[in-house]
């Protein structure tokens, strides 16, 4: 089936291919609405599930709010627990985990995603620098 074009749909892909942070939803609208004063939350929502379905944007889900990715290559990602920003992480081409599973598992790997979770280097630096040290 052919997929109608839409203004507003090819609005948002431009947005989230333009930006290197994994926005939200909420985050996306935000923008667009700076420039498309009569998008409504709803229409973002929706589209961003049709990008994500059709296999033109990634979505990421989290505990929180999904963030999206305008990089649908295949690469990793660290969310961090503290301030919910999501980053790419670059695995080296040398490490082949699909490899792996290959010869113990299955016969063939079509996709692998690799996500970390944990603390940024910024908010541990953060934490640092906001507790105090009682002898």
């Amino acid at each position: 089936m052919v997929e109608k074009y839409s203004r507003q749909r090819e609005a948002l892909l431009k947005e989230l291919n333009s930006r290197c942070d994994h926005p939200t939803a909420d985050t996306i609208y935000l923008s667009l609405r700076e420039r498309i004063p009569n998008i409504s939350l709803g229409t973002v929502y929706r589209n961003l599930s049709k990008l994500a379905e059709s296999g033109k944007i990634q979505q990421l889900h989290v505990d929180g709010p999904d963030h999206f990715d305008g990089d649908i290559k295949e690469h990793s990602h660290f969310f961090c627990k503290k301030c919910d920003t999501v980053f790419d992480v670059a695995i080296p081409a040398g490490l082949r985990l699909e490899d792996l599973v290959k010869q113990n598992i299955a016969d063939s790997v079509d996709k692998q995603v690799i996500q970390f979770y944990g603390t940024c280097k910024k908010c541990v630096s953060v934490d640092l620098q906001n507790k105090k040290i009682i002898c």
